[in-house]
């Protein structure tokens, strides 16, 4: 283990020019992918606050008695996708809609009745903000005797997946693409590398050493160079991040798990451009 340590490190002393590009090249390699992967962190949480605005409202007839609206909280409560559930008696709907409906302020003040029904908010468990889940327990809410109407903007929740589910999608496909290209990019100087010391290989391969202590070194080296370009992928991330938000908008940047991914992520494909490379080269020696 210790000697294939020392000739992983030799590497970067034998070629530091070349080291210093693979670094720099895989680097900028996982730069990229991270900016994608900024954007799609704040796209997330942007869709989570929207998300969060999803409640379900079912509006309750005159005359119903305050125990049945008690009664009808506790298992609306129990429901498994329901986070809270809110009595919103005629005269809080209509003192909230005079503070949040300023422009009909002195309309609403001239009415001589309160034309506004109670209500109850439905307010949603992360896991079930979605159409999938939002219309059944919508359905439930009709089935109480004094639930005049039921209201939660079935076409905006619609619309709301579609964006998750595009999001997803192109997350997916694009950070593929990426992924694809780094582990070109590590391959390709990992095999510089193997050609550089093509002729210590044979000799080795010659005095008996199996593929296996040949491919070691180069693995490691790669894993190595992957795990540096990951940390300095990081670096540039944040300075990008840093930049942005002080001059632009207000971003967020990864969680620290986020983070290692990424290095972890680097890591990983440096060990397999090194692994596909010098599987390559030592099938023709």
């Amino acid at each position: 283990m210790n000697l294939t340590v020392r000739e992983a490190l030799l590497a970067f002393r034998r070629a530091p020019l070349l080291s210093a590009l693979s670094v720099t090249t895989i680097a900028f390699s996982l730069f990229v992918l991270s900016l994608f992967g900024l954007v799609a962190v704040n796209l997330q949480n942007a869709l989570r606050r929207v998300a969060e605005r999803v409640e379900i409202v079912a509006y309750v007839l005159p005359g119903t008695p305050a125990e049945t609206i008690t009664l009808a909280l506790k298992d609306i409560e129990a429901f498994p996708e329901v986070a809270a559930a809110t009595f919103v008696s005629e005269d809080e709907a209509l003192t909230r809609a005079k503070t949040e409906l300023v422009e009909f302020r002195d309309v609403l003040r001239e009415l001589e009745h309160n034309p506004l029904p109670a209500s109850i908010e439905v307010k949603l468990k992360p896991a079930f903000r979605d159409a999938e889940h939002v219309n059944p327990v919508a359905d439930r809410l009709r089935g109480f005797g004094f639930v005049d109407d039921v209201r939660f903007g079935r076409d905006w929740v619609e619309k709301l997946d579609r964006l998750r589910q595009l999001a997803a999608a192109v997350g997916i496909v694009v950070g593929a693409a990426f992924a694809g290209v780094a582990i070109i990019i590590i391959g390709t100087t990992i095999r510089m590398a193997v050609l550089q010391r093509s002729r210590e290989i044979a000799i080795m391969r010659l005095v008996g050493a199996t593929d296996g202590f040949v491919r070691r070194p180069f693995l490691l080296q790669g894993a190595m160079k992957g795990l540096l370009g990951g940390l300095v992928a990081v670096g540039l991330s944040y300075g990008a991040y840093a930049l942005i938000d002080r001059v632009l908008i207000q971003v967020s940047f990864f969680t620290h798990e986020q983070s290692l991914v990424i290095v972890g992520f680097g890591t990983l494909i440096g060990l397999m451009g090194s692994l596909l490379s010098v599987g390559r080269h030592l099938r023709r020696v």
